[in-house]
């Protein structure tokens, strides 16, 4: 099985990241789930996104980056939304990376298309 670091979204380590995570692991993965926001959890986008304006982008996902030091080399990067540019950057230059994820939210414009509106 794999080992995974999974980097979450903008609303921060929530109940449901936990849970994609405990899905994982059930399925015989290691996963690793960093908090990228030392403990903070938003309930609407709006909030997160002022959270991680405050303190900045760069560093949210320099923060993505730097759990993977401690990770073996052959690791699977898994980023949702927020989390996707660290495990993109993390997949295309750490050495030994064993594969990518990248969870990103259909367009308004698309979902509209997929729904037949």
């Amino acid at each position: 099985m794999a080992e995974v670091l999974l980097l979450h979204h903008v609303l921060g380590r929530t109940k449901g990241i936990e849970a994609i995570a405990n899905q994982l692991r059930d399925a015989g993965h290691t996963v690793h789930v960093p908090d990228l926001f030392d403990g903070r959890t938003f309930s609407s986008l709006e909030e997160g996104l002022v959270f991680v304006k405050e303190v900045g982008f760069e560093e949210v996902t320099e923060r993505g980056v730097r759990a993977a030091s401690e990770l073996s080399s052959d690791v699977v990067y898994a980023g949702f939304s927020l989390g996707v540019p660290a495990a993109q950057q993390l997949a295309q230059t750490r050495e030994g990376a064993r594969g990518a994820l990248f969870f990103m939210p259909a367009s308004r414009s698309r979902r509209s298309n997929l729904s037949g509106q």
